[in-house]
């Protein structure tokens, strides 16, 4: 009785989660009403606050997991270059940050991550967003870099933190651009000018 119970707790989070990610997606955060929201998810508002304090609770939900599926994403990407490519952690970092502005051009993680999330719910969510998702991620490699003496030998830790405030400047700036396409390619031909700046002479 218990298990079935929490499967069916576990159910209507995830009906409401999968319903206000296509609506936030499809409306922006604005536009999508909790009433909208608990008819998609066919469960009832007393469901929605049950599990959520409000509609930003549960936009913040969505968000985290937007972020985390890109986060997961970028890493299976990164380990299957490495594999085929062992011991060239520069191609890695260089393909990484490339990746990462292709997954902004993405109108899902665009409209819920980039755009919507900080206005709705403040840089520091978005702060903490980089700091769950990309710091741990972006420090190995740039470790493993500076071990390889590929890079120049910097510390690791401000290094990070700096190029992290980069590919965040430049994933904003696609996002909010009239023309994606054209500001995803503006922006990799500036970061990867700049991330040269890094190579060990």
């Amino acid at each position: 009785m218990r298990s079935r119970r929490a499967e069916h707790v576990a159910d209507t989070r995830r009906a409401l989660v999968e319903a206000a990610r296509a609506l936030f997606a499809e409306r922006g955060y604005a536009a999508t009403g909790t009433e909208d929201i608990v008819a998609a998810a066919r469960v009832t508002r007393g469901a929605l606050y049950h599990h959520f304090r409000d509609k930003a609770d549960l936009f913040q939900a969505v968000m985290a997991e937007c972020a985390a599926q890109m986060s997961v994403r970028l890493v299976e990407q990164e380990t299957r270059r490495e594999a085929e490519h062992p011991g060239d952690t520069w191609s890695l970092l260089r393909t990484g940050f490339q990746s990462f502005l292709d997954a902004c051009t993405d109108p899902e993680f665009q409209r819920i991550v980039l755009v919507e999330g900080p206005a709705v719910l403040g840089h520091e969510a978005w702060d903490a967003l980089v700091e769950e998702h990309g710091y741990k991620l972006l420090a190995d490699v740039l470790g493993q870099a500076v071990a390889e003496r590929a890079i120049d030998d910097l510390p690791v830790a401000p290094l990070t933190r700096m190029l992290g405030a980069l590919i965040s400047e430049a994933s904003l700036y696609i996002a909010r651009a009239q023309d994606h396409a054209a500001a995803r390619a503006e922006a990799g031909a500036v970061l990867d000018r700049m991330l040269e700046g890094l190579l060990r002479r």
